[in-house]
């Protein structure tokens, strides 16, 4: 996640109890997804977001610029390129070699990556020199986000069971990971932050949406993540005649917010179909994770009820800026208020309220109706031929935010691939590989249900031999 060009979501609180039927009485939206082969004006959306990648990838190292021009990454983004490659791929804008090439020189710099504390991945590198470095992309390691390394988790295992012929660089990276303080025994997941002395804070990361999601990723490779993948504690308010849940956790105690937005429920869609991570099914009209589905359904009806009783048109995410402040959290419910733009320092920001493409486009696939058929004619020529897709238009008529992202342009791409494709996760029926043999040896055939491997890169497979 980004602030100003990169954020992160930090928090830590109690959980509490809601029914197990709450989420089951309230009415949500239940339309079909939007499925078969891509328009010629679909394929063009796909072919103008992948200028972004062209434009932004760095020979030096293979990594892409989060923001357009500017030599900085986070794994989050990093996760989204990977899914704009795959889709680049497999809607033959590039060819299997070229994508094969592009992959391998960013697996192989990942390799080359220097960790945080020799744990995990920094939160934030210089894309052209492969450095840690802080928020301003200065030399310097910060930390550590969970939430990042889920989504990237997420990707490196689709890639995994799509091209197996990357399967060993791929494990050889993920094995370098000392996982001991991102997950704890009871699923928790933590990310990590340095305090004034740069002594090393440990703090529970996730709310309700992004936090189920990315937990996902860790759960893809053998983690446990029971308390992280728990939609309470939740509450839920009404807006538009439609109960939104969101995360009941108090910003005030925590210093963290419950951005309720849309795109961690894409997310959840497009990669697993609402599915629960380890279901292999293919039928995209099944959704194993049920509260997952109900939850996305009913972010996804308040939107397109607000514009059916206020004419705005709504699709609500977290995006970037192009002027001060930079980054905006565009939702749904956040901080006791509907309908809420915010910074990440809780700030009041309602001018740059907007329809984010990638949200707007996500819903498009996922909710086959006649209010997304109006969200797409609005975004589909909001780009520049040369650079991708602009952020979000303003909903206060003030035109396009001119800001190009690796987040934005690769979740287009994604969107575009779950038509054609469905599901993106898709199972290989690949065997062992290095990661799961070298688990075998060290936990035993079990490993799969024990509650974290939380020490495998330090133990197992030492940085000098992977």
């Amino acid at each position: 996640m980004r602030v100003a060009a990169l954020t992160v979501l930090l928090a830590l609180g109690a959980c509490g109890t809601i029914a197990a039927t709450r989420y089951e009485q309230v009415p949500a939206a239940r339309y079909e997804q939007r499925t078969g082969a891509l328009s010629d004006v679909e394929m063009n959306m796909a072919r103008t977001a992948w200028k972004y990648f062209e434009n932004n990838t760095q020979p030096e190292t293979g990594l892409v610029n989060a923001v357009d021009g500017y030599p900085s990454t986070t794994m989050w983004d990093t996760a989204s390129y990977i899914g704009a490659l795959v889709a680049a791929r497999e809607l033959g804008i590039i060819t299997p070699k070229q994508a094969y090439d592009r992959f391998s020189a960013l697996i192989r710099s990942l390799n080359e990556l220097k960790l945080f504390r020799n744990e995990l991945p920094n939160k934030v590198y210089h894309t052209k020199t492969r450095e840690m470095t802080d928020y301003g992309n200065k030399p310097g390691e910060i930390g550590f986000s969970a939430l990042d390394l889920g989504r990237l988790l997420v990707w490196l295992k689709i890639v995994k069971e799509r091209y197996p012929e990357h399967a060993e660089d791929i494990d050889r990276f993920v094995l370098r990971w000392n996982f001991e303080h991102v997950v704890d025994r009871s699923g928790t997941m933590y990310g990590a932050n340095l305090d004034k002395e740069k002594k090393v804070q440990y703090v529970q990361e996730g709310r309700l949406g992004y936090e189920e999601y990315s937990a996902k990723g860790f759960q893809l490779w053998g983690i446990s993540t029971e308390m992280a993948s728990r939609p309470e504690p939740y509450e839920t308010v009404t807006t538009h005649g439609v109960s939104v849940p969101f995360d009941s956790r108090d910003s005030r105690e925590t210093s963290q917010h419950n951005y309720v937005v849309s795109e961690s429920y894409v997310l959840d869609g497009i990669e697993f179909n609402w599915d629960l991570a380890l279901d292999r099914g293919t039928d995209i009209k099944r959704h194993s994770h049920d509260w997952m589905e109900n939850f996305a359904h009913r972010v996804y009806q308040a939107q397109e009820n607000r514009y059916r009783d206020t004419g705005i048109l709504t699709a609500r995410s977290e995006h970037q800026l192009d002027q001060e402040p930079y980054f905006a959290y565009d939702t749904v419910y956040t901080d006791g208020f509907t309908w809420n733009t915010i910074t990440d320092t809780g700030k009041h920001v309602p001018q740059f309220a907007a329809v984010s493409l990638k949200a707007a486009l996500g819903m498009w696939v996922l909710w086959k109706s006649d209010y997304t058929d109006v969200l797409f004619r609005s975004i589909v020529n909001t780009y520049d031929p040369q650079k991708g897709y602009y952020e979000a238009i303003l909903e206060n008529g003030k035109g396009p935010i001119k800001a190009f992202t690796a987040n934005n342009n690769g979740i287009l791409l994604e969107a575009l691939l779950y038509k054609a494709q469905g599901k993106l996760l898709k199972w290989g029926g690949r065997g062992k590989g290095m990661w799961e043999k070298t688990l075998d040896q060290a936990y035993g055939t079990d490993a799969a249900t024990r509650y974290s491997f939380r020490r495998v890169g330090a133990e197992a497979c030492p940085a000098a031999s992977c």
